[in-house]
């Protein structure tokens, strides 16, 4: 597992969603979880969404998870349609300490949980993250009887990270768990799918974090406008800690170097973008980017 980034940091993040379409869309419809919450060892600066053309009607509330959930609606014609979220965030976070985290087992962890509601909700199955035998089996290799819960945690990501190799397309939202543990292909979000399925499948309380992660070229490489990207990892609770996060797609814990855009049960609780739209376009492409800087 890679060494944990411990400092306070400042990001700017840009993420640009654009939609071209080869007919008139009449009207668009859209909900985005682009801007960063709230969260442990994070704070939010400002942070705004523009949608070109000018949306007719746009809107922000906190989601029932307290996510900040953006609305919009475009009623002019149109062929392209940009949506750009904008912020500005402080992270400070310290990742959890080994030592501390293993002085109890993950079954203690577990059966800790009985007095925090929130937390025993996210124990359940979810509408992407299905608890079958196949994905009980992957995780009972990890979750041995007795052993400390730091140095599970720990085993589940690198276990993630060394079983399964990162393809970009072998899969999409609609994959599910079953057919990411028969390939051992998938991106990040099939990675915290996975993860928080394991966790759950155990009786542990596992939520999936979506957001971004600041990203390093290679030395001498510059780093190029718009190749950062959108990100997912998973959180378990731990009574008298609080949430803990991983990223099996890094195989470490989650640091400064994590912005949290948004959390829920699965991918389909906070997609960065999702809509409707009225066109008798038969072709449309997607382009995103986004730059997370370092701004101190």
């Amino acid at each position: 597992m890679s060494d944990p980034e411990t400092s306070a940091r400042d990001y700017h993040v840009v993420h640009v969603t654009e939609y071209k379409y080869d007919d008139d869309v009449s009207v668009s419809y859209g909900r985005a979880h682009l801007l960063p919450r709230f969260a442990q060892g994070q704070v939010v600066v400002t942070g705004d969404v523009v949608v070109d053309p000018g949306a007719d009607d746009q809107r922000s509330h906190i989601d029932f998870f307290g996510n900040v959930s953006t609305y919009y609606a475009v009623r002019q014609t149109h062929r392209e349609l940009r949506v750009t979220a904008t912020s500005d965030v402080r992270v400070d976070r310290t990742p959890p300490s080994l030592a501390e985290l293993d002085q109890r087992t993950w079954e203690s962890a577990r059966d800790s949980i009985e007095d925090d509601v929130e937390a025993c909700g996210f124990v359940l199955a979810s509408p992407l993250i299905a608890l079958d035998a196949a994905l009980a089996a992957y995780a009972t290799q990890i979750f041995a009887s007795g052993r400390a819960l730091g140095s599970t945690l720990a085993e589940l990501a690198n276990r993630i990270y060394a079983d399964f190799e990162y393809v970009s397309g072998a899969t999409t939202v609609k994959t599910s768990l079953a057919e990411v543990l028969e390939r051992r292909q998938g991106v990040c979000q099939d990675f915290a799918h996975l993860a928080v399925g394991c966790l759950r499948s155990v009786g542990l309380p596992a939520r999936y974090v979506s957001g971004y992660i600041e990203t390093v070229p290679a030395p001498g490489r510059p780093k190029l406008q718009g190749a950062d990207a959108s990100h997912a990892w998973a959180s378990t609770f731990v009574a008298g800690i609080g949430w803990i996060d991983i990223d099996p797609t890094n195989n470490q814990f989650v640091d400064s170097r994590y912005i949290v855009a948004g959390w829920g049960r699965d991918y389909s609780d906070v997609p960065p973008l999702k809509g409707v739209i009225m066109t008798n376009a038969k072709k449309s492409t997607l382009s995103v980017s986004v730059d997370v800087t370092r701004t101190g």
